[in-house]
């Protein structure tokens, strides 16, 4: 429900943020009553200095609740699909957006799984094969199940991914418990560091990574074409 503390959890949120070229949102909300009818990600995309962000709605419920993924970046995107995941209780989404092109393209997923293993199965099964084909992918979100039964999943399907430091757990994060938050990677990618984050304004704990490209970054701004700019509506 709406909280007098928002604008201050936001901005600080935001803060932490802004050092980071690319954050993935899970369940923020699209502008609704818990929200005071604030867009999240846009929210957040602002105070952050993002010049770019994505959002993708996943579930309404009514006009309580606009449960969605984000994904801000300091770089422009080429085109962003949204995905709607299998499973019985629609809901659950994937946020595509690449960058770059040709040899410089990198496809950036935005997550969020389900609560059971038999719904989880065909949703990682539907990301294999969204990035089955990519030499460079990210894959960031809320798995909803321990970093091995991802792995296991992965392996199975015949996708080579990474990831950085295993087992630390994000959930909940007044007493962390479970490694539901995530960040996999393609095999060709070098991760440098990996580590959860200590920060507060959440129930999950952020997980940050550092990676290294085999080409100049800036590259992916030279061949992004398209971006998304911020309605000015969306702003508080």
């Amino acid at each position: 429900m709406p909280d007098s503390k928002r604008a201050h959890n936001l901005r600080q949120a935001a803060d932490w943020l802004s050092s980071y070229d690319i954050v993935a949102l899970q369940e923020v909300d699209g502008g609704s009553l818990r929200s005071q009818f604030i867009n999240q990600v846009a929210f957040l995309a602002s105070e952050g200095g993002f010049p770019h962000f994505h959002q993708q709605q996943n579930r309404r419920v009514a006009g309580l609740a606009a449960h969605s993924n984000g994904l801000l970046s300091k770089f422009a995107s080429s085109h962003a699909i949204h995905h709607k995941l299998p499973g019985r209780i629609p809901g659950r989404g994937a946020l595509e957006v690449t960058f770059g092109s040709g040899d410089h393209q990198v496809l950036v997923l935005s997550v969020h799984l389900s609560l059971s293993h038999s719904a989880r199965k065909p949703q990682l099964e539907y990301i294999a094969e969204l990035v089955k084909d990519i030499p460079y992918f990210i894959i960031m979100g809320d798995m909803n199940c321990p970093t091995y039964k991802v792995s296991e999943e992965f392996k199975r399907l015949g996708v080579k991914v990474k990831q950085g430091k295993k087992g630390t757990p994000t959930f909940p994060r007044w007493n962390p418990k479970h490694c539901f938050d995530q960040i996999w990677v393609s095999d060709s990618l070098n991760i440098i560091k990996s580590e959860v984050l200590h920060l507060g304004v959440s129930d999950h704990l952020p997980v940050a990574m550092e990676i290294e490209f085999p080409f100049d970054p800036e590259q992916l701004n030279q061949d992004s074409v398209k971006s998304t700019s911020i309605p000015k509506s969306f702003l508080n």
